[in-house]
């Protein structure tokens, strides 16, 4: 198995023109983005190839009610197919959908999805029905073909906690992952300002516990390739200081970092 590694464009306010070769530079395999607006689609597909990028697609479903995030994810999911992804990832539905409504919403959207032909990996995220270990674990036990992305920093920042009490949860989420979001979150928010830091050093650890979960998971079912995405964010989500709001770090140079880290860390894996 080998492990490809995606730069997203969150908080990337260059042209594309300076910042793919940059990302290439780095040691990137792909881009990992949400579909450009269409003005945009004929240069950002000559540009993912010039460099040989490959894509991920990200959509964010919309609406107040079940039947507008299901229009909404049927529409933006077409629009990202056309871009030949390597896979979908997907913020779907809302945190205060009943059971019945977010069952409603992941057996239509996986039905979407096979009609396609195309992957989708649904990501443990807040706000959305995936927000929190159980009601995630509910429906992976509904539905035998969801496939996830795991954002466990999300999960950590709900919980309060490093998610210590639901290993056999953690356990089926891997044996659903196709993708991860290597991002560090600790029991106030989704993003420590810092995971070099030393005093976040434990968040960094437990995460990466996870992720090894999710390779070894991947190479048992016998997984050919393993993405992962380094999505630290921008501030908001990056710490700033007070009145200045000047970022506490330096969000390439965490990504690079993350990036490197954890191809460090699979190669290690025996």
């Amino acid at each position: 198995m080998t492990l490809s590694l995606f730069r997203h464009l969150w908080g990337v306010t260059d042209p594309w023109e300076t910042v793919f070769p940059k990302i290439k530079e780095k040691g990137y395999h792909g881009i990992e983005c949400p579909v450009p607006e269409a003005s945009a689609h004929d240069r950002f597909r000559a540009l993912l190839q010039q460099y040989g990028f490959r894509y991920i697609a990200q959509i964010f479903t919309e609406g107040k009610t079940l039947a507008e995030h299901l229009a909404s994810y049927r529409r933006q999911l077409e629009g990202a197919v056309a871009f030949e992804p390597v896979l979908v990832n997907c913020h779907g539905g809302r945190d205060s959908f009943s059971d019945m409504e977010a069952e409603a919403f992941m057996g239509e959207a996986l039905e979407f999805e096979r009609s396609l032909g195309v992957r989708v990996a649904h990501e443990t995220h807040r706000g959305r029905i995936l927000y929190n270990p159980w009601v995630t674990d509910r429906l992976l036990a509904k539905f035998g073909d969801l496939k996830l992305c795991c954002d466990y920093s999300h999960w950590v920042c709900v919980c309060e906690r490093l998610l210590d009490d639901v290993p056999e949860i953690l356990q089926r989420c891997a044996r659903h992952a196709i993708h991860i979001h290597a991002r560090v979150g600790y029991e106030e928010g989704p993003q420590v300002p810092d995971p070099r830091a030393p005093e976040y050093r434990r968040h960094l650890e437990a995460h990466e516990g996870w992720w090894r979960m999710v390779w070894d998971a991947q190479k048992q079912r016998g997984v050919k390739e393993s993405t992962l995405t380094p999505e630290f964010g921008p501030p908001d989500y990056m710490h700033t200081l007070p009145y200045t709001s000047a970022p506490v770090a330096d969000l390439w140079q965490i990504c690079d970092w993350q990036a490197k880290r954890q191809m460090d860390n699979f190669a290690g894996m025996t």
